[in-house]
């Protein structure tokens, strides 16, 4: 039986279609649910295997990216999720989503006083990045769809505020010690900051972070951009290799297991 996709739509939200096409490639059955219909109990998150959280700019970003929808996914949707993750379904959050899903506290984790560990803020060079980076694998990430992951990821980048920064620098180094980065920008070797193979400046060059049980990630690229052959960028000259569809293709297999 093919895994059905839940991809969330919010006012604003702009890469559903892309999401799902990605999740059709991987084998999946996709369907676009707007967020008012689960908070309107007219669809239930209980009935997908597969929750993908797109990119874009929910209800405009007016209080900040992603605030809006991260309060009605906690305050009106958080039990559900929350039953939807301890089951141990897979969540992604791309882009937007991933601020969702951060500002939500979903992602990394919390603190012992409920406040979260980690948070995305501005660029550090204080301007809209678009871009091709490349996302190398992380040994030892608890991230259960990517733990084995053998080679980059190619996809582009298009945000303002996609700084992956912690509350200290314990914090960061206990994330990646527990297993919570689930991949990194591959950082542009002569360049302190390693920009622009690190577009934003993120801490430790994190581009994806997971929770502790591994089956929530999120990501500020955008490996729905580059699911096939021809949207690479250097395709014209015979490159093939870092296709975003590896992402979506083993959630979709890890979710079927579940």
């Amino acid at each position: 039986m093919s895994v059905k996709a839940a991809v969330l739509h919010a006012p604003g939200t702009n890469r559903d279609r892309e999401a799902a096409w990605a999740c059709e490639l991987a084998g999946a059955t996709p369907e676009i649910v707007p967020l008012g219909a689960l908070v309107a109990r007219e669809r239930r998150l209980d009935d997908y295997g597969l929750v993908i959280l797109p990119g874009g700019f929910s209800y405009g970003d007016d209080l900040g990216a992603g605030k809006v929808a991260a309060l009605i996914l906690r305050t009106r949707l958080g039990d559900d999720l929350d039953a939807f993750i301890a089951s141990g379904r897979p969540v992604i959050g791309i882009c937007n989503g991933f601020q969702i899903l951060v500002k939500a506290g979903f992602l990394p984790g919390t603190r012992s006083d409920g406040r979260p560990t980690a948070t995305l803020s501005h660029n550090a060079r204080g301007r809209f990045e678009c871009r091709w980076v490349t996302l190398e694998p992380v040994a030892g990430t608890t991230c259960a769809f990517l733990d084995d992951l053998a080679e980059p990821i190619l996809c582009p980048v298009a945000h303002g505020e996609g700084r992956v920064t912690f509350t200290s620098d314990l914090a960061g180094r206990d994330a990646a010690r527990r297993g919570l980065v689930a991949l990194r920008y591959a950082p542009t070797p002569d360049t302190d900051d390693g920009y622009p193979g690190n577009p934003n400046g993120s801490a430790g060059h994190v581009a994806a972070l997971t929770n502790p049980a591994g089956n929530v990630l999120g990501l500020m690229p955008h490996p729905e951009d580059h699911l096939v052959p021809t949207q690479h960028p250097r395709f014209h000259r015979g490159e093939r290799h870092g296709s975003g569809l590896t992402l979506f293709t083993r959630a979709v297999a890890y979710a079927a297991r579940r």
